[in-house]
């Protein structure tokens, strides 16, 4: 049976780091998988719930002289024969040995982190595109997508501060500037009668709150932090917004599909990817919050139109978002690539 170290520092909550936990615990019903992450007892529990017995470590700064020694000493104990470090922390730190070692990107990173690696894997093609323009080879950089959950069949649930009768727009993710919420606010005034619920903590809440006091949607904006219960808000929601002015892949996107939801993204680059304008979705120009709210108004008016961008949405995640695809991919990646 083939065996895998998967590295990840990580954030407390974030898109790559929920997928991190359902690759791996997936990864685990047909190969010996070894998680080291960062020390964060939410995540260890998953892990263990899924099976797994996940190693937990600092992942401090540059002055960590722990870390890496104590991920080589994880490595060499359980001989993997492939280690995948996720993102640039764990790139830095995880050591060469016996197994091939390759580093995955969720985005347009400092390949200098990844020197070490044996291969290189990108969530989109642009990712890929990219690290080969740099000079990799492109038979060392791989292809691997993510898939999101199934949140199919979940019973709609909504805040009881929204009334029941409510056209509904939700977005989510971290509240970071990079998320464009600010953008999404100032389009609020374009849905005079729907609210708009954003899943997600983060720097940007207080500058979120203000603007909604000057743009007087405070009354219609939700902000109820991280969501748990994504399934049921997604079922709950007429459509669902993904605003970024820097989204490399778009999680949320893949999320709305799977959910047979109608999405309205801004052009970025992991939606351009992802949607294909009109048929399976709805792209709008970056930071252009009329643009953005006149959109969500037609596919909230249209129900023929939402309808029509939520089964197509739905049938691009069965034929290449679900898991039994993304997971055939990575495990004939895991089994038969070489060492440089």
């Amino acid at each position: 049976m083939t065996r895998v170290a998967h590295i990840m520092a990580g954030a407390e909550a974030g898109g790559a780091e929920l997928f991190y936990e359902r690759l791996t615990v997936a990864l685990g019903s047909t190969m010996e998988v070894l998680p080291v992450i960062r020390r964060n007892a939410k995540r260890a529990g998953h892990l263990r719930a899924g099976g797994l017995a996940p190693v937990e470590l600092g992942f401090g700064g540059r002055l960590d002289l722990l870390t890496r020694p104590r991920i080589g000493h994880a490595l060499r104990s359980f001989q993997p024969r492939v280690a995948v470090a996720w993102m640039n922390r764990a790139a830095r730190m995880t050591p060469k040995g016996d197994w091939v070692l390759a580093g995955r990107l969720g985005g347009f990173y400092d390949l200098s982190n990844y020197a070490r690696c044996d291969h290189l894997i990108g969530n989109t093609l642009g990712i890929v595109a990219w690290i080969r323009e740099q000079g990799w080879a492109p038979e060392r950089v791989h292809h691997l997508p993510n898939f999101a959950a199934e949140f199919a069949g979940f019973a709609p649930a909504r805040p009881a501060s929204i009334p029941a009768d409510a056209k509904l727009v939700l977005a989510l993710g971290r509240l970071h500037r990079n998320k464009a919420f600010d953008v999404l606010v100032r389009a609020m005034r374009h849905i005079p009668h729907a609210h708009v619920l954003i899943a997600g903590e983060g720097p940007e809440r207080a500058a979120l709150a203000a603007l909604a006091r000057a743009e007087g949607v405070t009354d219609r904006l939700h902000m109820p932090g991280w969501a748990d219960d994504t399934g049921s808000l997604l079922a709950a929601c007429d459509v669902l917004v993904c605003p970024s002015r820097h989204e490399p892949l778009g999680n949320v996107v893949i999320e709305g599909f799977s959910a047979g939801r109608p999405v309205v993204a801004a052009a970025s680059q992991g939606p351009v990817e992802l949607i294909g304008n009109g048929q399976d979705g709805v792209l709008v120009p970056l930071e252009d919050a009329a643009a953005l709210g006149e959109a969500l108004a037609h596919v909230l008016e249209d129900r023929g139109l939402a309808a029509r961008l939520a089964e197509a949405g739905r049938a691009r995640y069965q034929a290449e978002f679900a898991a039994g695809p993304v997971l055939d991919r990575w495990r004939q990646f895991l089994t038969t690539v070489e060492k440089s």
